[in-house]
């Protein structure tokens, strides 16, 4: 815990098995309650070292994409009475050492919801290995995005954020792709909800054991992407409705 908050750790996993146990120990164990891993149906040994590992495991029938692995990964945290959740790849892509910072940032009331940035901070980028076309359509998309949305940030794409339980609790996840757009439709959401958004500077690597999407994939993410911020713009001018740009409704209070 931090500052009386009950801290959990999602993993959404497919094929993780190379690198889930280097991930693993760098979490914070002292300061974080409770790691999940969601499995993705994989094909290797992710399940196997998971279990070993001690991790609580949901294990997915059919493979349901990135986004209907979060989906599972935050509901199963919330039903663990998980105050703040951080989401963290398990293939040592992100370093697991920021989550105690990332949580803080949380505990404390600073903000609601937090990016890992791989674009703050002079060389992050050729450092970590990014391959030069993703860190240009990172710039590309993101610019794009600052406009469109109205908000300022240093990147929108990456895979390593902490969440409040309010946050969660507010956002019609459901409503939301199963693929890697996913990422993207959540952030929209959460500007339009006027929640509190941080970012700090994180290191990542690029190696051939952490996972990426192909080019075709990330093309169709690009444009899910682009649509997306149309979406939120035309939703926030009144002039096309969407449905999971809307907050739920808050519970009835009881008398």
């Amino acid at each position: 815990m931090i500052n009386g908050k009950k801290i959990a750790v999602v993993l959404p996993a497919y094929n993780a098995a190379l690198t889930l146990k280097a991930t693993f120990d760098e979490i914070d164990h002292d300061i974080v309650d409770v790691v999940i891993l969601v499995d993705d149906y994989s094909t290797d040994d992710t399940v196997k070292i998971a279990n070993e590992l001690g991790l609580i495991v949901i294990e997915h029938d059919q493979n349901k994409g990135y986004g209907g692995n979060q989906k599972t990964c935050y509901k199963t945290a919330l039903e663990h009475d998980a105050d703040i959740v951080v989401m963290l790849h398990p293939d040592y892509q992100y370093t697991p050492l920021l989550v105690t910072a990332m949580s803080s940032m949380i505990a404390y009331d600073v903000y609601d919801f937090v990016l890992a940035s791989r674009i703050i901070g002079p060389g992050a980028v050729k450092e970590g290995g990014m391959p030069i076309w993703k860190y240009m359509a990172n710039r590309f998309l993101t610019a794009f995005e600052n406009l469109m949305i109205g908000y300022k940030l240093s990147e929108y794409h990456s895979g390593f954020r902490a969440f409040s339980r309010e946050l969660l609790d507010s956002l019609r996840l459901d409503e939301l792709s199963d693929d890697f757009v996913f990422d993207n439709q959540m952030i929209a959401q959460i500007v339009c909800a006027n929640f509190k958004i941080g970012e700090i500077s994180c290191p990542t690597r690029y190696d051939e054991d952490s996972s990426s999407i192909n080019f075709r994939r990330s093309v169709k993410y690009g444009l899910g992407v682009l649509t997306t911020s149309i979406q939120y713009r035309l939703h926030k001018n009144n002039i096309k409705k969407y449905s999971y740009l809307e907050p739920l409704p808050s519970p009835a209070t009881e008398y």
